[in-house]
Formats: C-alpha cells, structure tokens, sequence
C-alpha cells in the first residue's frame, strides 16, 4: 500500500469513527429502550456467565456503552471501562453510581486508539462491540497490544453465520444495516481475532443459527506463527438459550 492509498484508508476510517461516535451520541438516551427485548430475551444471560470467568485482576472493558455489564463485574476486579462515546458514557457512570461495590473506571476512549499502556490488562471483555467498530482487526490489535502476554480476550458478537443461504442473505442486508443502525451484521469476527495476532482457542455457537457466537482467545507467549488453526477452535455445540 503507497503512502496516498495509506493515507486515503486513514481518511475513511477518521470519518467512520466521527459517524460511529455521532450516531451513538444520538441514540443513547434510547439505547437501553430499544435493545430491552433482545436484552431480556437473550443478552443478559450471556453476558452474566461470560463474567463469571473473568478473573482479572486488572480488566479492560471495550464498548462498555450505557452499562450494562457493570452489574456482573466480579468485586474482586478493576475494570477499566472504555466508550467512544459520550452520550453513552454518561449513562455507564450512572450505572456505575448505583454499584458503588464495583471497582471501575469509566474513560472515553476509542478502541482503534487506545492511549493505553502496553502489557498492562489481564483481560479485555468485549460484548456485542466490534460489529460496530469502524476498523475491527486494528481495533482487536490495539487490545493485543495493552493485554499481557498469556492475557485473555473475551468476545460476544453477532457475526455472519456459517449456513451458506443465511450468509447470503445477511451480506445482501449488511450495507443497509450498518445505514440505519451503525452495525454490521456479516463481519467474520472470529476470523478478524486471528488476523490481529490473538490465537483463537474457542468459539462456540450460541443459536442454532450460529449468528451469536462466543470467542475466546489469549495473547500469544510465543512465536504468533505457532498459533493453531482456527478450525480447530471452533464448537460445534449450541449452547442452549435462556430467556
């Protein structure tokens, strides 16, 4: 890539940050309002389980958006907490208000730039975030960068699904999508965490159509070349859904 195609790159994800940020301003006061039925329906339950695991002590959260994982933080962590947007963050510190047993600190943040110091988390949580995040694989390299090596990255994401029909149809939707909402709904998530230089060491379906999908991976402590192939961390066990 020259220097002008570099540069051009630069530009659009720039814009795609400033239009992320924009958007997430604007609907945060309805965020929780609009995502309460899937909340309810199936994202509480994953995100109360994915924090059981977390065992810290120092943990970044990505995204953490109005909340709300704040609640099934472990008391025994410190999570630093970041957004990219202030809207959002306002209410997060809400949130984090009413759980004065939560050790956490909320920073604005953008996830493509962390201005965070290398070598520092034990794990970074992420949940329902990089489908939204303008540049995936440069956000993902910029948690590589600030966990410890042997550190752990814990993802829920909403990504294309494996059925081929079910892809198609979701790569036809994705563009009008991302218009409407800011979310991309057929990015190769897992795929992406390779590419950023984690090993992958598990996915696992969490539908029967596989479009929600849990990802667990560590910070290589050795050669990144000696990292397993992705095929071999992938589940092919639904976990059941809870409602």
């Amino acid at each position: 890539m020259d220097n002008q195609e570099r540069t051009s790159q630069d530009t659009r994800h720039e814009a795609g940050t400033e239009h992320t940020r924009g958007r997430y301003d604007t609907i945060a006061p309805l965020y929780d309002l609009m995502e309460w039925p899937v909340e309810q329906w199936l994202y509480r339950s994953w995100r109360r389980e994915l924090w059981k695991e977390i065992e810290g002590p120092e943990v970044l959260e990505i995204g953490v958006g109005t909340g709300k994982n704040i609640p099934y933080y472990p008391d025994d962590v410190h999570v630093t907490a970041i957004d990219l947007s202030p809207g959002m963050l306002k209410r997060a510190r809400r949130v984090a208000r009413s759980h004065p047993e939560k050790n956490v600190t909320l920073r604005e943040r953008d996830a493509q730039a962390l201005d965070l110091p290398a070598d520092t988390f034990d794990d970074v949580v992420a949940t329902f975030v990089f489908c939204s995040v303008p540049n995936p694989v440069q956000g993902l390299r910029e948690t590589l960068r600030v966990v410890r090596p042997g550190g752990r990255l814990h993802l829920l994401e909403h990504m294309r699904a494996t059925t081929p029909w079910l892809a198609r149809f979701m790569d036809v939707l994705d563009n009008p999508f991302h218009w409407l909402t800011g979310v991309h709904i057929a990015r190769e998530t897992a795929e992406n965490v390779q590419r950023a230089g984690w090993t992958v060491d598990d996915v696992t379906a969490l539908s029967r159509a596989d479009v929600f999908r849990r990802i667990e991976a560590h910070k290589p402590e050795r050669d990144p070349g000696e990292r397993k192939p992705l095929e071999s961390a992938i589940s092919n066990s639904h976990q059941a859904i809870h409602v």
